[in-house]
């Protein structure tokens, strides 16, 4: 990192990426400024030296005060949730609030800013690895890939063709220690014996969490304005994830794995039946026809080249990421 001490404006700080990309700067000296919507809420900031901003962005008025003075901005706070219906919410966080940071960015001349897109606004690439150029229109599979694609396409890249000194990092399937997603209970139900089935012909790129921040960090003080950075990692299906799984813990993956139709199919089951009893997030609708054979991912080549991103293989981080849970859980580490 650069050596010359910066004062970074950080939205998301508390999510999974953020709290990592705050851990970094501060270990690198550098002073960040964090908008949460509850201080009560962020005691892991506060115990890092992190200067703490009541806010919110939807709430435009709520990011002038706290941005002004930043040396760059790092936006990366979103909304994701699954299963829901809520489109109205989805576009103010995820269109709305990106275009208020952005605006904001823009009129107190800040010299440069970074933005979490994703690689979800390329859709289900039929198994193909597209770099920054390729554009997709739809369809969409889930509310979270509609409006990303909206606040990358509408909101930042008109912004950047006016001027504005932005970055675009576009992750993949981020992994590592400190996550509550999906595929966080994914590796738990794997580790308790739960997961009975991995999918055929479903690739993700993974990324470990430390890997993505630290990309971030380097579109920060490397990156082009106006460009954007695939922040992906490797490959792999969810089979050969678990295979890599048992080879690491000595749990058997799981053997059954069920086809593109057969997910589609159950998705659609569980869709009428949602109308009827609430699911659990693992068998709702979404989460089913997201690993239906589909593939989210890109081609990092552009960041590897042009930033230094280096992300770990799979091997290493999933090692790391399971220990981690076994110990969480009270299982005997392999030896």
């Amino acid at each position: 990192m650069s050596s010359a001490k910066q004062r970074y404006f950080v939205t998301g700080a508390t999510g999974f990426v953020g709290g990592q990309v705050v851990r970094q700067l501060r270990a690198a000296g550098h002073e960040v400024v964090a908008l949460v919507r509850d201080p009560t809420r962020a005691g892991e900031l506060a115990r890092q030296s992190v200067a703490l901003h009541r806010g919110d962005i939807t709430d435009k008025a709520s990011l002038r005060a706290p941005m002004e003075g930043a040396d760059g901005v790092f936006h990366i706070a979103a909304w994701y949730e699954v299963g829901t219906r809520d489109r109205a919410r989805a576009e103010a966080i995820n269109v709305g609030g990106t275009r208020n940071v952005l605006e904001t960015i823009r009129e107190l001349g800040i010299p440069k800013g970074v933005y979490t897109s994703s690689v979800a606004v390329f859709g289900n690439t039929g198994g193909a690895l597209p770099d920054e150029t390729y554009r997709h229109a739809g369809p969409w599979l889930t509310l979270y890939d509609r409006t990303k694609w909206q606040a990358h396409y509408q909101v930042a890249e008109p912004l950047i063709r006016d001027g504005l000194p932005l970055v675009i990092v576009q992750p993949g399937l981020v992994y590592g220690p400190g996550d509550h997603s999906t595929i966080r209970r994914t590796f738990i139900q794997y580790l308790n014996g739960t997961l009975r089935a991995a999918p055929r012909g479903t690739l993700y790129c993974f990324g470990f969490v430390d890997d993505i921040a630290r990309g971030h960090v380097l579109a920060m003080e490397q990156g082009r304005p106006g460009e954007s950075y695939i922040l992906a990692g490797p490959q792999h299906s969810f089979i050969e994830v678990f295979d890599l799984a048992a080879q690491i813990t000595g749990i058997p993956a799981p053997r059954l794995h069920p086809g593109p139709m057969t997910m589609r199919f159950l998705a659609g089951c569980m869709s009428i039946l949602g109308r009827v009893v609430p699911l659990p997030v693992d068998l709702h609708p979404e989460s089913l026809r997201v690993i239906a054979g589909v593939t989210y991912g890109g081609n990092d080549t552009k960041a590897r080249r042009e930033l230094g991103f280096a992300p770990r293989p799979l091997a290493e981080g999933l090692r790391t990421t399971l220990l981690h849970e076994m110990q969480l859980l009270g299982m005997p580490l392999p030896s």
